[in-house]
């Protein structure tokens, strides 16, 4: 929060940073944020109007952001891990999160067990057509496809779950066990007053699959959301769980050509900067 790449940041959008105590500065920034990288306005991610800026200001902008944590993809830290958590997202980043997940395993990673953490998100038509589908399909079941056509899987073992159309209640929870391999879950978490978030799919997992203290946890994302959902990932799973919390971002020169995706813009980075602000102002605040 208080980094030369943070400092220049807000330089650049009219700000000086003040010399205050991490709780009132995590406060000023999560305002100064809302007023200059919000670009949602409380929309989904994907219907966040885009911000463009003069070159030299796009650079900066650029620059922070690896410097901050949400571009450069690192290897995990361990050998191995008890559990391996992919996060979801669009169909195409549930595709590519769990492709990587199984590269990093059959690289020699152990683990536990997989899951991989989804909502009831309705998919878009653009993601429909991703994922080959028409009809009522979810966030749940792209990571649900990532991880079959991934891990080489069929169908799960059991399904549990709500029955009928979604509704904020509602919950799935897939399991495959393959004979001699690593069990993979798939779960869709209830709502809790709206659509469930990152920080709801961690509470759901850790409750559904009784998660022991102390287990360690390795998280998939990509990078650009890595500093913000490792944040809530501390917050919930240390305080639930007492787990040793680890995120890392995909890193896309290994997935194959056709699952790659194009750059973030450098509006999407000053998005995902504020969550991480924000992110780290809930940690803050649990912990005091």
């Amino acid at each position: 929060m208080t980094s030369a790449p943070m400092r220049a940041l807000v330089a650049a959008f009219g700000g000086v940073l003040p010399d205050l105590a991490t709780g009132p500065l995590l406060e000023w920034l999560d305002e100064f944020s809302a007023l200059h990288w919000d670009f949602r306005n409380g929309a989904e991610r994907f219907e966040a109007r885009d911000w463009d800026g003069a070159p030299e200001l796009n650079a900066l902008v650029l620059d922070s952001a690896r410097a901050l944590g949400l571009v450069v993809p690192r290897a995990p830290a361990r050998d191995g891990y008890d559990h391996l958590l992919v996060l979801g997202g669009l169909t195409a980043a549930c595709l590519q999160r769990t492709a990587y997940a199984a590269l990093v395993i059959a690289g020699g990673l152990t683990v536990g067990e997989v899951a991989a953490l989804g909502s009831f998100r309705p998919l878009n038509p653009a993601e429909l057509a991703r994922l080959g589908a028409d009809g009522d399909r979810y966030e749940v079941d792209a990571l649900d496809l990532g991880v079959r056509e991934a891990f080489g899987l069929a169908t799960p073992s059991t399904r549990r779950g709500s029955e009928g159309p979604p509704a904020p209640e509602s919950w799935r929870h897939d399991t495959y066990e393959p004979a001699g391999r690593t069990p993979v879950h798939v779960l869709a978490a209830p709502a809790s007053g709206h659509r469930a978030n990152t920080a709801d799919t961690y509470e759901f997992w850790a409750d559904r699959l009784r998660v022991q203290p102390g287990s360690t946890v390795l998280i998939v994302t990509t990078p650009i959301y890595v500093p913000f959902q490792h944040g809530d990932a501390v917050r919930i799973l240390s305080g639930i769980a007492g787990c040793h919390v680890e995120t890392v971002g995909l890193d896309q020169d290994r997935l194959a050509p056709g699952m790659r995706g194009e750059p973030f813009s450098p509006g999407r980075h000053l998005q995902e900067i504020r969550s991480a602000i924000r992110s780290m102002h809930r940690l803050y605040e649990s912990a005091r």
